[in-house]
């Protein structure tokens, strides 16, 4: 696998069980990287836990994957269409402003994600953390609404 150049940041690796992994030497960015892959949290993630810049991850996770100590998590994680993201900045447009493609943004960022490629499993913490961007209670209750009832369309 050829992680030298494109987006990494949703790839999700796990550590490697060998017997001979102790005889390899680890760089300390290697080291944090190694030991923060547990299967299940993506590099984008990691990369902001750990407080490594994701050219600093790229270039360890490659090292990793070079000497066999890590490979991809199999499961292909579903991501949000485009409906949904259209969906979330109108609704949230009629809520607060033209501020809203900003906060979207942001609040992605903020987990770790893009917002080309955010998870389904985490629209519902997207529209929960949104909703608190939104000072009118009325506002706030109509966008959680139909985000709600999108999230369930979509099946997410």
């Amino acid at each position: 696998m050829d992680i030298s150049s494109g987006d990494i940041s949703a790839i999700v690796f796990k550590r490697v069980v060998r017997e001979d992994a102790a005889e390899y030497s680890f760089d300390a960015q290697m080291l944090k990287l190694f030991m923060e892959l547990d299967g299940k949290r993506s590099l984008a993630v990691i990369s902001k836990k750990a407080g490594l810049k994701m050219s600093t991850v790229r270039e360890a996770a490659s090292k990793l994957l070079k000497l066999k100590l890590i490979e991809q998590v199999a499961e292909a994680i579903a991501i949000v269409d485009a409906d949904f993201m259209d969906t979330l900045k109108r609704e949230l447009s009629l809520a607060i402003g033209p501020l809203a493609p900003i906060l979207i943004e942001d609040a992605v960022n903020d987990v770790g994600q893009s917002v080309t490629r955010f998870h389904t499993r985490r629209a519902p913490e997207l529209v929960e953390s949104l909703s608190r961007e939104i000072q009118r209670e009325d506002k706030r209750a109509a966008f959680k609404f139909a985000m709600v009832r999108k999230i369930k369309e979509k099946g997410y």
